[in-house]
């Protein structure tokens, strides 16, 4: 029988002495930019979740908190130690022209004291310190602007700013809520006044506040 011409190749023959595959320089490369795209992924998705949970947790703790504040609030103007000083007479062609009881074009100046009863002397909240003007030719109305600064309390040390018109002599006037500080940031709502007290002879007034407020 004669010898066959076809060479027998060993299949082990192309391999390293070691055995195993040559893996080249350009795959290991390939390997190693899959790997780090896995893992790249995987520490994107584990961001997303833990954003979105925190997120959630952000939104919660922004919830706003509605608060009611009852007060009273006591402008002086007349005797030895006023809190509220007068800073600009009307002028005389504003009084011609005007209401005679309009106060047109008049300015206080106030650092009035905010009390938790309606007495004088009773515990002390805060005081009211701003200004409030005649703007309004045919009646009693003023344009008040002015921040509430507490002073005791679980507010001590937050203020809130209210902007707005004020006519002494209906019996309920609202004044918007426009901002605030410390416990009060973002602050938003509004305040109802109510007169508990009037000498028509000084002008010397007691003034209940029932305020809410969004923060």
């Amino acid at each position: 029988m004669e010898a066959s011409n076809l060479a027998v190749t060993n299949p082990r023959a192309a391999l390293p002495s070691s055995g195993y595959p040559v893996i080249s320089k350009m795959d290991k490369k390939g390997a190693t930019l899959l790997l780090f795209l896995v893992l790249l992924a995987a520490a994107a998705e584990a961001d997303a979740v833990h954003g979105a949970g925190q997120r959630k947790e952000e939104v919660a703790a922004a919830a706003p908190t509605t608060t009611h504040l009852h007060f009273y609030f006591h402008d002086t103007v007349s005797g030895k130690s006023p809190t509220a000083v007068r800073v600009v007479e009307p002028p005389p062609a504003a009084a011609s022209s005007s209401s005679p009881t309009s106060m047109f074009g008049m300015v206080n100046v106030m650092d009035d004291p905010l009390t938790a009863g309606p007495e004088r002397g009773s515990a002390p909240v805060g005081r009211a310190q701003g200004l409030y003007m005649g703007s309004d030719q045919a009646r009693l109305g003023f344009l008040q602007a002015m921040n509430l600064v507490f002073t005791s309390g679980a507010h001590n040390g937050s203020t809130l700013a209210l902007l707005g018109r004020n006519c002494p002599l209906d019996a309920v006037r609202e004044l918007p809520v426009v901002g605030g500080t410390g416990a009060f940031r973002f602050a938003r709502g509004y305040a109802l006044l109510r007169t508990r007290w009037l000498d028509a002879r000084t002008g010397d007034a007691t003034v209940e506040y029932d305020v809410y407020v969004m923060h």
